[in-house]
């Protein structure tokens, strides 16, 4: 509460064009601001998410399509690896070449079955060192530059299947690279070696794999690029760093890249598939531009507007200023006007008005004068006579020791003590009239001195205790004064109006167990209240019924509580037929002050 009233404090210093900025500011400019920012951000995440989750189905497309390839030119290879009439072949002498390629055409089938009716592969190979042996159909014998090569030398140093790209070259000399299946022939019981090599279709890999979103590279191990939809890409090492995260440069250009890795069938090899988006990275930076765009004009342009209604608004209350400062030093005659239908223009048609009766009533001012004078002297007469008809209280006081002292003074000593108590109570009264607060422990002197003289009135009917729990400082803890008065006289005019003999009236002061407030419980030892006359007086206190006199002053005394300290608080009644009746008043623990 603190800091909003120093906020308004604070724009009540300021000119009102100010305080429009300070507004706009807080209402418009800073909330947008935020909100944009956090739209934004939430915008850039959920395009980059939304195209990253589509770059990485594509990714798993390629993945899948590559993964069913390789597995099916692996089970091709299985056949024609352990086919006994190839192993035959191989193993054979021949005398002469067309001994070789005749054994080749009786023997084709099946290799030119594969090769030929299998849209997925390109070219199937058989590398074989068997000197008898020449090139002819998918049979090569091994020279001295493929003996030498790499992928020969570990196909025929280990059983296993592993795959390779391989460099080859067409009819018109384009060069371009294949996937390639590579793995060793065993010829039992023979000195030479034989190579099965299955070049995939890059024709066929497009057709499958090829996409008109994304750029995709496909490389085998840490080799070069063998597939790519982009041909400058053949032949190199993959454009981007595998292990780098999915946002990455390339070639000057910041791209979206899903990098996965594919573990070939029954073999140690491994695919690298890269898929690169390289537009729609441009497209999310164009959609958050716009964003930008319309963020800053929901920001400024209610600012300009601001600036120039602040400057308008500004412009016409210096002019009523000006006028009512005019108006202020009896300048009636006004040569600025504050035009237009709103409430600045009302407000000086209402000074027109007020400066006309102004005039109008400058002319009754002497009469006025004349009557307020008159007034003047009506008034002090009254004051006057209202001081003769007062009656001083220590007048009062001395006259009744005067009367006290002259019953003493004959030895009527009970008529003394009760004019004694009669002067102590009526000090008490006129000292706490008009007061807000007293002390409890006053308070309850004079509900003493006033039980008392009940009792010189009702002799032995009844007799009153005080208790006060430990841990109470009477003198520190205030009330309202008056308070207990009324409900220590219905306790012995109402609560013992049966009893004739050993009636008790107690009054309890305890700390209330529920909060750090007190209670005050005015009990008797009577009759007691009826259930249904105790629901209707209970009723009596909280709503005035003005038909029962009897609940009239239990109604004050409830209602003062409540006005001075809250609803929460107030007065209770409790009641036992037989028993008696316990009035409780409960007051807030706010109620201790030094005073």
């Amino acid at each position: 509460m603190n800091k909003k009233h120093e906020l308004f404090g604070f724009l009540r210093r300021l000119g009102i064009q100010k305080q429009l900025y300070i507004i706009y500011m807080l209402a418009v400019l800073i909330p947008v601001s935020l909100i944009g920012i956090f739209l934004v951000g939430n915008t850039y995440r959920l395009l980059t998410n939304y195209h990253g989750d589509l770059l990485e189905s594509d990714n798993l497309r390629v993945r899948t399509i590559l993964f069913e390839i390789t597995t099916q030119v692996y089970n091709i290879s299985e056949e024609l690896s352990f086919n006994g009439e190839i192993e035959s072949l191989l193993k054979k002498r021949y005398a002469y070449h067309e001994e070789f390629t005749a054994s080749v055409n009786r023997n084709s089938e099946v290799v030119d079955n594969y090769a030929n009716h299998y849209t997925e592969i390109d070219q199937v190979e058989i590398y074989c060192d068997n000197p008898d042996i020449c090139d002819y159909k998918q049979y090569r014998r091994v020279d001295g530059e493929i003996e030498k090569s790499d992928w020969y030398r570990r196909a025929i140093s280990q059983s296993s299947v592993f795959w390779q790209e391989m460099r080859n070259i067409d009819k018109y000399g384009n060069e371009y690279w294949n996937l390639c299946l590579i793995r060793r022939i065993h010829l039992v019981n023979s000195e030479h070696h034989a190579v099965l090599v299955i070049r995939i279709s890059n024709n066929y890999l497009k057709t499958r794999i090829g996409s008109q979103k994304y750029q995709i590279c496909v490389s085998v191990d840490d080799g070069v690029v063998f597939f790519a939809l982009d041909s400058g890409d053949y032949g190199k090492r993959q454009p981007v760093e595998l292990d780098s995260g999915k946002k990455q440069t390339i070639h000057n250009k910041t791209c979206l890249v899903e990098i996965s890795e594919l573990g070939l069938y029954l073999s140690d090899s491994h695919i690298n598939i890269c898929t690169i988006d390289d537009k729609s990275y441009d497209t999310i930076k164009s959609i958050i531009r716009i964003c930008i765009l319309i963020i800053l004009v929901a920001a400024f342009v209610p600012g300009i507007l601001v600036y120039y209604f602040g400057k308008y608004f500004t412009k016409r209350v210096r002019t009523l200023r000006h006028v009512m400062y005019q108006a202020s030093n009896e300048d009636y005659d006004f040569k600025e006007m504050v035009r237009g239908e709103d409430e600045l223009s009302e407000a000086f048609s209402d000074l027109e008005v007020m400066v006309q009766n102004i005039k109008e009533k400058d002319a009754h001012m002497y009469e006025v004068l004349l009557k307020e004078q008159e007034l003047t002297n009506e008034q002090q007469k009254m004051e006057f006579k209202m001081l003769a008809s007062q009656i001083n209280p220590h007048f009062l006081y001395n006259t009744l020791e005067t009367i006290r002292m002259k019953a003493y003074t004959v030895g009527d000593k009970e008529v003394a003590t009760a004019i004694k108590l009669l002067g102590k109570s009526m000090r008490y009264v006129l000292e706490n009239n008009g007061t807000a607060f007293t002390a409890l422990k006053e308070e309850l002197d004079y509900i003493e001195i006033y039980m008392k003289i009940q009792k010189l009135r009702f002799l032995e009917k009844f007799d009153y205790a005080l208790r006060t729990e430990d841990g109470i400082d009477l003198y520190k803890c205030i009330t309202l004064p008056l308070l207990l008065q009324p409900i220590v006289e219905n306790a012995i005019l109402h609560g013992l109006e049966e009893t004739e003999k050993g009636g008790m009236v107690t009054i309890k002061i305890g700390q209330e167990t529920e909060n750090k407030g007190i209670y005050i419980a005015v009990s008797d030892n009577g009759c007691g209240i009826g259930k249904e006359t105790l629901e209707r007086l209970r009723a009596d206190i909280v709503t005035k019924n003005p038909l029962k006199k009897e609940s009239i002053g239990l109604y004050n005394i409830n209602q003062r509580v409540k006005l001075c300290y809250g609803n929460e608080y107030g007065m209770t009644i409790d009641s036992i037929v037989g028993s008696g009746t316990t009035v409780t008043l409960h007051l807030p623990e706010n109620v201790y002050h030094d005073i």
